[in-house]
């Protein structure tokens, strides 16, 4: 079952996303996969539909094109190697998703533990695409100042376009700690957001 849809002013909230583009860096999956063992036409077939998805995702998650190259790769391989084991092929993109996410909260624990860039120091005429379209888009900078657990609830929810009780299986959490930190979230971007719009009047 969905959730009940949030109120105009939430969903209007999402409505002017930033666009990051699929097209700025391609997972070289082939190479990587082709190590193990020969290919299976299906899993190419079912990963290939899943990659801008991946990306796109992984983007906003990581706030980061090169990272976000790398964790579609790395959940690509690890779903190559689970293939076998995937009775329900027709689950494959709830299951894929899983490795994703899995893979990028993985790496945001990581980078906890080492200095991260502020999306206000991002050099808007070069470097790294994802950055840049965020640090130019009001919600993406916004995100930027989210906590990870809030970040993820929020991108898994609107632009993953899981429902609470989907975000919770798949972060591994109770469906309450979902819609707490759901609700935060929105009160954090609402307090970045409307200031702006306001001054824009």
């Amino acid at each position: 079952m969905s959730d009940p849809p949030g109120s105009p002013k939430e969903s209007g909230m999402f409505a002017e996303e930033t666009c990051l583009s699929t097209e700025v860096v391609r997972t070289a999956v082939r190479p990587a996969i082709g190590r193990d063992r020969p290919f299976d036409t299906v899993f190419v077939s079912a990963l290939e539909a899943e990659l801008a998805m991946a990306y796109r995702l992984a983007g906003y998650l990581l706030a980061d094109s090169a990272e976000a190259q790398d964790a579609v790769q790395e959940a690509s391989v690890r779903a190559w190697r689970g293939w076998q084991n995937l009775r329900e092929r027709e689950r494959f993109h709830s299951w894929f998703s899983q490795i994703l996410v899995n893979v990028c909260r993985t790496r945001l624990r990581q980078r906890s533990k080492r200095r991260t860039l502020d999306v206000d120091d991002v050099d808007l005429e070069g470097g790294d695409p994802f950055r840049a379209a965020l640090a130019r888009d009001v919600i993406g900078r916004a995100l930027s100042c989210l906590s990870q657990e809030l970040r993820m609830v929020v991108v898994l929810r609107y632009w993953g376009d899981l429902s609470l009780a989907e975000i919770a299986d798949r972060l591994r959490i109770p469906v309450g700690t979902v819609k707490s930190r759901h609700h935060a979230a929105l009160q954090a971007l609402r307090r970045r957001i409307e200031p702006v719009e306001g001054g824009s009047r």
